[in-house]
């Protein structure tokens, strides 16, 4: 194990050549990785900002790091035998038109816009559910400039009802997203949310880690426009928040 660690030490700091971050967390990442990789050797396959975010994610203790990142490890085949989801796996679910994976804000994230209205429990296979979550989050990741390592989005509540509540679909993203793609969210804005709606975020609330309670941004219709404006320039927001981007998934 030692000699893993020095050789992740020398990856880190001459081949992998790491400017941003300080070297003591970057010591950490090698000793994440020594740690986890005597358990798992598939741990060679990922690269040294995925670990981080797995060490992030869990306040930089190593011991908590390396039990998540080896469950990321043992899900990765099952969930992705092929390497990869194809479309043709997801069919039902894109088309629906309940996503869109458009535009990037301010800071360079790429977006991704949820209409809720679009989804019901009684039209979904929890299985192509959860292909499409890891689908989704695939595509949004490959869309990441350099130096971006996290996405934002827009979940649009608009016409939302008992009708579209689905605790276990919401409850089946939450964990991929947490547990599988770790510091990967920069913020969740929710519009237009009718009042049913706080009846399953309650539910869901306390599912959410506390690092990632913060991301999700409750938005008044008042103040929809201005804080969109504010995240979102006028070129890359949608046509119908009052931007000139026309989503591809308008329906």
């Amino acid at each position: 194990m030692a000699a893993a660690a020095m050789d992740c030490h020398q990856a880190v700091t001459n081949g992998g050549h790491h400017k941003d971050g300080d070297a003591a967390e970057w010591k950490q990442v090698a000793e994440l990785r020594a740690v986890t990789e005597a358990q798992d050797p598939a741990c060679k396959d990922e690269d040294d900002y995925m670990l981080r975010r797995f060490l992030r994610a869990r306040d930089h203790n190593i011991g908590k790091a390396s039990a998540m990142l080896l469950k990321y490890l043992k899900w990765k085949p099952t969930a992705k035998p092929h390497g990869s989801i194809s479309e043709e796996e997801v069919a039902h679910e894109l088309s629906q038109g309940k996503l869109c994976l458009q535009g990037h804000d301010r800071q360079g994230r790429p977006m991704i816009y949820g209409f809720g209205a679009r989804h019901r429990p009684s039209n979904r296979d929890m299985d192509e559910f959860k292909r499409f979550v890891v689908y989704v989050l695939d595509a949004t990741v490959a869309r990441l400039p350099p130096g971006q390592e996290k996405f934002a989005a827009v979940a649009d509540l608009k016409g939302w009802g008992y009708s579209n509540c689905d605790i276990r679909a919401y409850l089946a993203a939450l964990e991929i997203m947490q547990s599988y793609y770790p510091e990967r969210l920069g913020r969740v804005f929710l519009v237009h949310v009718p009042y049913v709606f706080m009846a399953a975020w309650k539910i869901v609330y306390p599912f959410i880690d506390d690092n990632t309670k913060k991301k999700f941004v409750f938005v008044s219709d008042k103040e929809l426009d201005s804080t969109l404006r504010e995240a979102i320039d006028d070129a890359q927001l949608p046509e119908m928040y009052g931007g000139k981007l026309k989503l591809a998934c308008e329906m």
